[in-house]
């Protein structure tokens, strides 16, 4: 099987029905209409430090064209897609490698720009190479080969420092886990030094480029709420300790004094003033949080409101008098409620657990869905009855020395994630025999 691979600034390029063919409708975050809206709402583009990359896969002889209306017109020809970015930052991205930029930025050389396969903005598992169906084991093993092997190449002669593939799902950390890296020619080595800004050539030409081994692996955590059989919240806090459980009672308790009302409203009854008043919500908390209005507008959030309304659920919180005091946005899947961004007008103790937590375990026990994925970090999980799971990802670095650097980092970073982990399972309010 010859492939070809080719690399597009748009996803409208690649179309709805090609896309859908492979990743289709399961996960919402890699959704088309996710990723397109990102793109149409500005989110992502050169501006923003999130250019669109995405790697298209064809067999040789029905490569995509360049053309938008060639491209999505032969959905059948493409056989493998992976969302892809050209970052210019690590900002949106979850999984941290500032430090990683200081380093380079101190010896005088370019971490950005860096190819980035992820979900802008979005910490959540999932598929990143998305297959044909039809293809053997064999056959996708290949795949993963040509897309790594292509992947080296741009390091190599794109003056890229580095490509990243975040919060990859159990069954493609297995196959990047044993993804062998190709050695460069040193006409390769070359072109990708003459990439480099001059300040950084003696640096560069000082070291050789790593590109031989396996990318390196990098453990992360997240806490996840499990939905254990329960049909009614009250389920759930009798599988906790007494102490524990009499802890969450006292503050959600706390918050029903305030008289408030929690809706949600399936996304296609959310209406344009529920998303403005939404969006008014998200910008002025992460505004007051960060420093910045959030990554997201309002036109996104209108924009997936219509697009894919099936996979969103939106929770309204209102005083007795029927005023808005905040929202969060949750998305859904067949087995999973993702929660994603909220805020408030209000500042009203405890809301945020509220709204962010225990709405949600009550809608996931009601809907029987399996997990409830409440977003990234937050230790403050647990003792709300969040688990902490194991999160993946993966680098390759094409300088050696900070290829050396990074990797004893992470192995060190991975044992002690382990331990982190192991300690917070500990602090979980469910009894031992849960």
């Amino acid at each position: 099987m010859s492939l070809q691979i080719s690399l597009v600034n748009d996803i409208s390029q690649i179309g709805p029905q090609a896309w859908h063919a492979l990743f289709g409708l399961g996960h919402p975050f890699t959704r088309y209409e996710y990723l397109h809206a990102l793109e149409t709402s500005g989110a992502c583009s050169a501006k923003t430090g999130w250019q669109p990359r995405h790697l298209v896969v064809t067999k040789k002889d029905t490569a995509v064209a360049e053309s938008a209306h060639d491209a999505a017109a032969k959905p059948d020809n493409i056989i493998a897609l992976m969302p892809l970015y050209e970052k210019h930052h690590s900002y949106g991205e979850y999984v941290f490698d500032w430090a990683w930029a200081d380093a380079y930025e101190h010896h005088g050389v370019a971490y950005y720009p860096k190819l980035l396969c992820a979900i802008p903005f979005t910490p959540a598992t999932g598929t990143r190479l998305a297959m044909d169906s039809s293809l053997d084991d064999g056959q996708q093993d290949a795949v993963w080969t040509v897309v790594v092997d292509f992947l080296q190449q741009q390091i190599m002669t794109q003056g890229y420092s580095s490509w990243h593939c975040l919060f990859t799902n159990a069954a493609q950390s297995a196959a990047l886990a044993q993804t062998h890296l190709t050695s460069p020619s040193q006409t390769q080595v070359s072109r990708a030094q003459a990439n480099q800004p001059e300040s950084n050539q003696i640096q560069a030409n000082s070291q050789t480029f790593a590109i031989k081994g396996q990318p390196i692996a990098r453990l992360g955590t997240q806490f996840h709420w499990f939905n254990r059989g329960y049909s009614q919240f009250d389920d759930c806090l009798q599988a906790m300790t007494s102490r524990k459980r009499k802890n969450i009672q006292k503050e959600r308790a706390a918050i029903s004094k305030f008289e408030l009302s929690f809706e949600f409203i399936h996304g296609d009854n959310i209406t344009s003033s529920h998303w403005r008043s939404f969006s008014l919500c998200y910008q002025q908390t992460y505004l007051k949080r960060s420093g910045h209005t959030g990554y997201l507008n309002s036109d996104f959030f209108q924009t997936i409101g219509t697009s894919m309304a099936d996979a969103i659920r939106l929770l309204r919180v209102s005083d007795a008098s029927g005023n808005d005091i905040a929202y969060a946005l949750y998305f859904v899947s067949k087995n999973r409620l993702y929660g994603r961004y909220w805020g408030a007008f209000e500042d009203i103790p405890g809301l945020h657990f509220e709204a962010c937590y225990y709405q949600g375990i009550e809608y996931a026990i009601a809907q029987g869905l399996s997990c409830f994925d409440a977003g990234a970090q937050g230790e403050h999980k647990v003792l709300r009855g969040f688990e902490p799971i194991e999160t993946h990802s993966f680098h390759s670095i094409a300088h050696e020395g900070f290829k050396g650097a990074i990797q004893d980092y992470c192995q060190q970073e991975s044992r002690n994630m382990q331990l982190y982990m192991a300690e917070q399972a500990k602090n979980l309010p469910y009894k031992s025999s849960q």
